[in-house]
């Protein structure tokens, strides 16, 4: 039977999951409304803003991961890199021009991203010290992770400061707490430093991993996984600020969907912890090939169901858009990951999932939020050089005053012939989640001709 003081471990790894993703949910689905609402900066800029997590991604938890297997103990490194991302955050509302964001929040996604391993790194460490069953244990405690994400987007958002820089010190406020917290935690030290330094760099890197490119069935899973990638980056990036833009229409202005948008968006996290518990049914019956396709489908009704979707009649369609989310999260990522478990043998396979985890949040991220952004400035941005064409648009009256006060905040004045002193941007969002839509298909009816594997469901 377990001590008082072993039962309080879980509480405190518990604490560390919890405000480990609540500084980032503080401000990952809401910074498409400050970028485009407050800042009112382009497209093409913001989709390099999203791509330096996976810039970071693809070389940070490598890195970090090897300082902490030979010259420092976990916790503290996991200390200083939270630490060091709280002061980055609190720099970036001080930051008046798009460039130099991104160079910011690219150093804030170098300290940030290593933890993700970290803080599982020590929970596992930790688990294993007290002589706990890390199976049972554990996925209770990184439940607590996606509630701390859910809990940054409600506060940010009942807060009132979903388009403001404040949301930054939200989080920077929660990242400096817990980098101060994890100093008490229990010690991790470094574990077989002369095993590590005998191994080559290759190794060591986890590059040997790349050699399952050579096996036909894992090269196209892991380019698959890639372009799916690309998708979580798609709905992480421009959710929320798609469902704030409704607030330019003055028929949906008032709706509780403008106002509340990040909380209809958090159902999609709620659905997240949900479907988790039925991967082991869908993996069992159905086999990895048919659970990655029916997760391609979710995305494809994900942004299809956006596409068609408003705050009022259509809201229905919008919360069944986030909750088919937490299938086509969980049935691509969790799923996938089991999948890799399964498919490799002991001695890489800590290096594969390293790789599969690098071609989703690495190269799949980068490639998703560039090219967007890109694509959505080129094809999908519209422009309004009259009240009459912008009007018309937006379902209104020219005169209507939620349109002219629209129109004036963005520093705009009406002309006596009726043209705009400035151009009006607004997004296609219809075409844009059309299109996201079109691409997500485009890679289901690949995936289920490409990718060839036989199902046992003896094995499963």
């Amino acid at each position: 039977m377990k001590s008082t003081g072993e039962k309080r471990i879980k509480l405190r790894l518990t604490v560390v999951s919890f405000f480990q993703f609540f500084v980032w949910g503080a401000w990952l689905i809401t910074i498409a409304n400050y970028w485009f609402g407050t800042k009112q900066w382009d497209g093409t800029q913001f989709g390099a803003i999203f791509s330096t997590m996976g810039i970071a991604a693809i070389f940070m938890p490598t890195l970090m991961g090897i300082i902490a297997d030979r010259w420092i103990n976990a916790e503290k490194l996991y200390s200083i890199l939270h630490l060091l991302y709280a002061v980055t955050l609190f720099y970036l509302p001080q930051v008046d021009n798009p460039q130099t964001f991104f160079y910011i929040m690219l150093l804030a996604m170098g300290f940030y991203m290593p933890t993700l391993a970290l803080s599982n790194s020590i929970s596992y460490t930790t688990l294993v010290a007290k002589e706990y069953d890390v199976v049972k244990v554990f996925p209770p405690i990184r439940v607590w992770g996606t509630i701390g994400f859910i809990t940054a987007m409600w506060v940010v958002n009942l807060t009132g400061n979903k388009a403001t820089a404040y949301q930054f010190y939200i989080a920077g406020i929660a990242a400096m707490g817990l980098g101060l917290y994890a100093l008490t935690l229990p010690k991790c030290p470094p574990k077989n430093r002369r095993h590590q330094e005998k191994q080559s760099w290759t190794k060591t890197l986890g590059l040997d991993s790349f050699k399952l490119f050579a096996d036909y069935k894992m090269a196209v899973f892991f380019i698959f996984c890639m372009f799916l990638g690309g998708a979580l980056q798609l709905t992480n990036a421009y959710g929320d600020v798609f469902l704030d833009e409704f607030k330019f229409y003055p028929k949906y202005a008032d709706s509780f969907a403008i106002k509340y948008s990040t909380l209809i968006m958090s159902i999609s996290q709620i659905s997240e912890t949900l479907f988790i518990l039925a991967i082991p049914f869908f993996l069992k019956r159905f086999g990895i090939k048919k659970v990655m396709l029916i997760a391609m489908w979710a995305w494809v009704a994900r942004f299809g169901l956006f596409a068609f979707g408003d705050p009022q009649t259509g809201l229905w369609m919008i919360i069944l858009s986030c909750i088919v989310y937490g299938m086509a999260f969980d049935f691509f990522n969790i799923s996938g990951s089991l999948f890799v478990e399964k498919s490799t043998t002991a001695s890489i396979r800590s290096a594969a999932q390293g790789l599969f985890m690098m071609m989703t949040n690495g190269f799949g991220a980068i490639l998703g939020s560039l090219i967007s952004g890109w694509v959505i400035d080129h094809y999908f941005t519209l422009e309004f050089s009259s009240l009459e064409k912008l009007s018309t648009y937006l379902q209104t009256e020219t005169m209507n005053s939620s349109l002219l006060q629209f129109i004036h905040s963005r520093g705009i004045s009406v002309l006596p012939d009726g043209l705009l002193s400035e151009h009006v941007l607004l997004k296609d969002w219809r075409g844009i989640w059309l299109a996201f839509a079109g691409y997500t298909l485009i890679i289901a009816i690949l995936f289920s001709f490409l990718f060839k594997h036989k199902h046992d469901r003896n094995t499963a």
